[in-house]
């Protein structure tokens, strides 16, 4: 064959070969909030898809994208849930919480709820009229304790799904006062799930309720276990010291505020062998050296939707 011949016949086979290297990847398209943790003072780096691996159950996954969650797509959701049964000092933390709503950027919507005898009541759907939320802001008057989990799981399943990530800032002693068992309470592992599977993070601040000093010391544990559990698992954060009330909200809200602010939302394809429409656990960690990224624990890999009578999904 003579070398034109040869040359034709390369020409000609490389858009194949091309074709099949950039076929998008088999399997379900996933997409998740990932937060880029504590850089502690340093200005945080920028990262791109090439600095992700997302592995399930030490398999690789395909990244697809990384999208910076700032300039026309920092638009963000966010609730603040009071728990009402959390009644103890909260004058000046609440100046700080009016503070903190107050200066949020114009792209976050805030939105106010709390916990009224174990029941949600929405004062304010997310507004980006912020002092509009900060007049729908009020100190607990106390309330009867139930379970802080129902509640936030009710809100989160009736939260409308918009283009703006969503996350809950809960203030909660999160006790369950039904739980069977002082170490476990269902009502939380509910709330995770509803989170997880609406992509919903969720940052929890501890404050007790008024009778905390006379509170069984291993009930005041396990609300606070809860918390931590319900914030890591969603890809979010709890803050305590201790038992009693935190001296003061505004570091711990000026953390929230770093974190929302250094956001990403990744996309990458699930295993095609994974049971569609279920829980599954990944991980997700970076190439660069010393960055913390702060991700749920488990996606919800939908199911894929069946085709209609015009063909059309």
């Amino acid at each position: 064959m003579s070398k034109i011949a040869k040359l034709a016949c390369l020409t000609l086979a490389y858009p194949l070969f091309a074709s099949a290297q950039t076929k998008a990847p088999a399997g379900t398209p996933v997409r998740i909030t990932i937060t880029l943790g504590h850089h502690y003072g340093q200005e945080p780096p920028a990262l791109t898809r090439d600095d992700l691996v997302v592995t399930e159950r030490f398999d690789p996954l395909p990244v697809t994208n990384l999208v910076p969650l700032r300039g026309d797509r920092a638009g963000l959701e966010l609730y603040v849930l009071v728990d009402n049964c959390s009644n103890r000092e909260p004058g000046s933390h609440f100046a700080e919480l009016r503070r903190f709503v107050s200066s949020q950027p114009s792209t976050t919507a805030i939105g106010v709820a709390y916990i009224e005898n174990g029941r949600l009541q929405v004062a304010e759907k997310p507004t980006q009229d912020h002092e509009r939320a900060v007049k729908a802001l009020s100190t607990p008057a106390g309330s009867k304790p139930a379970s802080p989990f129902i509640p936030l799981t009710e809100l989160i399943q009736s939260w409308p799904q918009g283009s703006s990530r969503r996350a809950v800032l809960m203030i909660s002693n999160g006790i369950d006062p039904a739980a069977a068992d002082t170490l476990q309470a269902t009502s939380a592992e509910t709330a995770i799930e509803a989170a997880e599977r609406a992509g919903v993070t969720v940052y929890a601040i501890y404050h007790p309720s008024a009778d905390y000093l006379a509170s069984d010391p291993s009930k005041i544990y396990s609300g606070q276990v809860e918390l931590a559990h319900l914030a890591v698992e969603t890809g979010g954060e709890a803050y305590f010291l201790g038992f009693g009330p935190l001296p003061s909200l505004a570091p711990f809200l000026a953390d929230v505020a770093d974190h929302t602010a250094n956001q990403y939302l990744l996309e990458f394809v699930a295993d095609p062998s994974l049971d569609a429409g279920s829980f599954q656990p990944v991980t997700v960690r970076s190439k660069i050296r010393d960055i913390e990224l702060m991700t749920p624990s488990k996606v919800w890999v939908p199911a894929a939707r069946k085709a209609g009578p015009t063909g059309e999904e």
